[in-house]
């Protein structure tokens, strides 16, 4: 008896489970797609559209497809990150300090060309709060 009870408890096990509700997996989305240890910009404001992630300077974002198109960015490297205005890290440029995050000012969305993490700065684009709408933590 004990071996009938068995073979009808393991079909019923079985479909019980293959009914059970399971949460879909969440995909990240917004800024949370940015990687630790990566400079991330987005092509949408809010961390939205397209995403490059960086981890050495990039004198031609064109080659990255983000040339000009950054709306946003997340740093979250330990590392200043300077982008310019121009490829080979010409034309003005603005810093990223470390876990900066945030839409860029009107005036430098679908702006920038190059990023060149760490060292010098180049020739100041404007103010921090002309470059930063809002700085997320």
């Amino acid at each position: 008896m004990d071996k009938k009870l068995h073979m009808l408890a393991l079909p019923i096990a079985a479909v019980a489970l293959s009914i059970l509700p399971t949460a879909p997996a969440h995909a990240a989305d917004g800024y949370d797609r940015c990687h630790a240890g990566y400079y991330c910009m987005f092509s949408g404001l809010d961390g939205t559209g397209d995403i490059i992630e960086i981890q050495a300077s990039t004198p031609s974002l064109a080659a990255l497809n983000m040339d000009d198109r950054a709306k946003s960015d997340w740093n979250r490297t330990g590392s200043y990150i300077h982008l310019y205005s121009e490829a080979d890290f010409g034309g003005c440029s603005a810093v990223t300090t470390p876990g900066g995050k945030g839409n860029f000012f009107s005036t430098y969305r679908d702006f920038f060309s190059s990023v060149r993490i760490g060292g010098p700065n180049g020739p100041s684009c404007g103010t921090d709060q002309e470059f930063r709408v809002k700085t997320h933590s």
